[in-house]
């Protein structure tokens, strides 16, 4: 079984190996730096499953910014029946991409 944890990431939580490569909401950060994340809130290695009430202590997760990106355009229209008016927006939501490059238990 691989060793992976849940961890908790500007509000959100993902699931992370060694090795992978997510994206999450942005990360203030240059390209290349390293981060640190001790919100870990599940740890699973080999069959020693550690669960956090509500995080696990001693669990720290070592990553770098691999890129700042931004996402896929959301479009929103709007409009109002019988008076002619309508609007469309659209955004684009930054984005951190980010490697996972260790998992250190005590």
């Amino acid at each position: 079984m691989k060793k992976y944890a849940i961890i908790k990431i500007t509000g959100s939580q993902c699931k992370v190996s060694e090795g992978d490569e997510i994206e999450v909401d942005k990360i203030e950060g240059e390209k290349g730096s390293p981060l640190s994340f001790e919100e870990v809130l599940l740890l699973v290695d080999d069959k020693k499953i550690r669960v956090g009430q509500p995080l696990v202590k001693g669990v720290k997760v070592k990553a770098k910014i691999i890129d700042q990106t931004k996402g896929k355009k959301i479009r929103v229209a709007t409009y109002k029946s019988k008076s002619r008016y309508r609007r469309v927006k659209g955004s684009r939501r930054p984005l951190t991409k980010i490697k996972i490059e260790k998992i250190i238990s005590a």
